[in-house]
């Protein structure tokens, strides 16, 4: 899975072209691991539509304080390199779907 730093954020996620989601996470974030097989999932299901990727705030506390991200997990979609979504917690595959899939039509 793509990792994600303050070096290749513009250039993976905002000038990708596609839909791109971000998981901030924590190897010691107990929610963050209950959430990684849904995202290992989502990216290898839509590897074709969409890039999925993630980022540890420990090793990249820049990139989270620059997007505001307050708690983790924490997953944010992007859009024509705008930022259109955000969803906190541990969230389902559906919902991450549901929000995703109007992003990629």
């Amino acid at each position: 899975m793509l990792e994600i730093t303050h070096e290749n954020f513009e250039k993976e996620i905002l000038k990708c072209g596609k839909v791109a989601v971000i998981d901030f996470w924590a190897p010691w974030c107990m929610p963050c691991k209950m959430l990684t097989p849904t995202v290992e999932k989502l990216a290898a299901e839509l590897k074709d539509k969409a890039v999925i990727a993630k980022c540890n705030v420990d090793d990249t506390p820049d990139l989270a304080t620059d997007l505001s991200v307050l708690n983790i997990p924490t997953l944010i979609i992007f859009k024509g390199g705008e930022e259109v979504a955000r969803m906190v917690g541990v969230n389902s595959k559906e919902a991450i779907e549901a929000k995703l899939k109007p992003l990629m039509a």
